[in-house]
Order: structure tokens, then sequence, then C-alpha cells
């Protein structure tokens, strides 16, 4: 396997999205009555300035701008980003039930209607802005490029358009091999890719829902995996990339499921140094997977909800990091929230919008007191 690109090196971290202040609902509000982005970006550009700040002010290394300009993580890189890809809202109908499987039906699905391609250079232009207001290291996230396919499956893919998936395959890392040169212009160094697809594959309903639309998960492991190679072996050199593997916010249709299952294909099939993981409920299991991280990777542990009220003990954090330890290296560690704060634009929570900060605070605080360093 090629050498996988630099590993950024933080021992305190968060996922990148955060819950957006009052003032910049309000202007998002005020946005969709008037149709105004000049007023509408002046008040990102403020909200900005503003959270950048308060994460320096933390000790956090690396900073993100909260996803301020995102209705959603994704969008930045499905209708946002890439030509060929429209997306059906299914909030009408709420979750659709099964008798077999549950509530299934995920609320935004991508349909690939064209050819992908990349559409042009936003998120740089949006990263530039980041960087210069930040002292520290600005970190730029995407969705990873198993999401579209995931979600859509064979049936929204125009087989019109791509009669073979691997055209699809080459045409979407072409699109974000485009991705990465126009953020590396623009002096971003440091990209984590939101993959929410690899751990459904380790969940039985999953893979009963994959079976029903005629995807077999131990082909998609290695199909997914090889998409993520692809992806990575475009990286600018000198960019460092890292990986979310998200089983997402709401268990009630995303994954109920161990990494173990993936564990292998994760940790020594992708071709990246670091991964943010998620283990804040029993739902993900145990840290037995880690017994699979090779030397010289990484992994930060989400041990610090991002949906719960309340403010995890420090003891208790500690506690968990000696039971990671327990299965690979202290020093292949870091900390983390699970999750970003946020998972749209129009997530208000004013109880939980100023506990995310004592989270944060938590979290350097720990990674200070376990490591010497965030």
């Amino acid at each position: 396997m090629p050498t996988p690109p630099p590993s950024p090196t933080f021992r305190a971290e968060h996922i990148g999205s955060l819950l957006r202040p009052p003032e910049l609902l309000a202007a998002r509000t005020a946005f969709e009555a008037d149709g105004d982005p000049a007023k509408l970006r002046a008040a990102e550009d403020k909200a900005i300035r503003e959270v950048v700040r308060r994460q320096e002010a933390l000790g956090l290394g690396p900073v993100t701008d909260g996803e301020f300009r995102r209705d959603t993580y994704s969008d930045s890189f499905t209708t946002s980003g890439l030509a060929g890809v429209a997306v059906t809202l299914t909030e009408e109908e709420g979750w659709r039930a099964s008798a077999a499987h549950g509530n299934r039906m995920a609320r935004r699905i991508p349909r690939v209607v064209g050819r992908i391609a990349w559409k042009g250079d936003e998120n740089a232009r949006d990263f530039a802005f980041l960087k210069s207001v930040t002292t520290a290291t600005p970190k730029l996230t995407l969705p990873g490029p198993a999401y579209i396919h995931y979600r859509t499956g064979r049936e929204h893919v125009s087989r019109e358009v791509y009669p073979d998936l691997e055209a699809f395959w080459a045409d979407l890392v072409a699109a974000y091999h485009a991705e990465l040169a126009a953020l590396a212009k623009a002096g971003c160094d440091y990209v984590q890719l939101d993959e929410t697809s690899l751990v459904k594959l380790g969940d039985p309903r999953a893979r009963e829902l994959l079976a029903a639309r005629g995807d077999d998960w131990q082909k998609l492991l290695p199909r997914y995996v090889a998409a993520i190679n692809a992806v990575v072996a475009g990286a600018p050199k000198g960019m460092r990339v890292a990986i979310h593997v998200c089983r997402s916010q709401d268990p009630s249709w995303q994954a109920t499921a161990s990494y173990e299952p993936i564990a292998d294909a994760m940790f020594n099939g992708i071709n990246i140094g670091a991964y943010f993981l998620e283990w804040d409920t029993p739902r993900a299991g145990s840290f037995e997977p880690l017994k699979h991280l090779p030397k010289g990777k990484r992994v930060v542990l989400g041990l610090v909800s991002s949906r719960a009220k309340a403010l995890e003990d420090g003891d208790m954090l500690k506690r968990r990091i000696d039971e990671a330890a327990r299965f690979a290296p202290l020093e292949q560690l870091g900390l983390s929230p699970h999750c970003g704060f946020s998972t749209s634009a129009r997530d208000a929570d004013p109880e939980l919008y100023e506990m995310q900060w004592q989270k944060l605070a938590r979290v350097v605080e720990v990674a200070r007191a376990v490591w010497g360093e965030a």
C-alpha cells in the first residue's frame, strides 16, 4: 500500500459542525424571506470570526468555521459541489415504516441525474476566509465518497448516464481530486472526510436493507474502501487527511453496531493515518476493534456526547481512555466529541449551544491531563 498522507497530530479535536448562534439563525430566516445573499454572507462572516475566536480561546489546535455556511454537513459536496447530483427530501412523509426493518428512509436521498463533475471552488473560497481569521490550524470537512452511493443505491443512479457504475466512481473520484487541488491552492492542508456509510455495513438491519435493494455489504465494503483510497491518492503533497467514520445521530435508522466487522478493512485497508471514531453510547460496542490498529496510525476517541445536555465527568473520560489503551497504545489515541454538534443549519437549542463550549473545554482539559498537550 502507498504511504498514507501525513496525519494530524492533535490530541483534542472536534468533528466540524457547531450550533449556530441566534444571530445567524435569524439571518438565515431573513434570507429565506428577502433572498439577499450579501446580508447573509456578512452575518456568516461575523459569526465565523466569533466562533473561531472561541475555539482558539479554548486552546483547540485545529479550528473550523462550524460549517456555518452549509445547510447540512454533506451539501457542500453533493448538490452544492457536484454537477449531476440532485437531492430528494423526504421530510414530508417522515420516516418510512417497515414491519421487517423499522424506520428505514433517510431524510435526504441523493439522485445521480447527470454526469458527475466538479462545480467549482466555493469550498476553497469559504476556506480562504476561515484561514484569514485564525492563527490556529484551519480544518475543512467534506462528506466521504461512499455517501452518495450508500444512500441512493443503483436505483437512483441514472442507467442512461451510467450504464457502468465504475464510470460513476471514476467521475466522482475525479471531482474529489479537483476539490482537493482547489483547497490546497487556497492554503488548506487539513481535510476531514465524514464517511457515514462504512459502520452501517456492520449493522444486521442495514445489511438486510442493502440486500433488499440488491447490494451485498461484503462487496460494498471493498468498493467503498477503494473509493476512499482513490480520493486520498489525489491529495496534494503535504495535505493531511483524516476520516470520521460516523454512525450518525439517530439510532432509529442509523447503525447500531460495533466497528469490529469493518475494523480490519478500515484500519489496514484504508490508506489514511488518522480516524475519528465514536464510542459515546453502548450501541458502539467495546474498544476491542482497536486491536486491529497498526503502528503509525492514530484514533481520536469520540467519547463526549454532542447531544446529551450534561457535561461529561473528566475522571470518567480518563477511565474510558485507559480502557481504550488496553487495545491500542495511548500515544496513538486522542479525544473528541463523538460527532458534530449540529446536523443542519436549522438546529436551535439555546441550552446545548452553551453546553457545546463546556464540552469542548472538557475535551481540551482531559487531553492535556492525559497526554500533556492538546
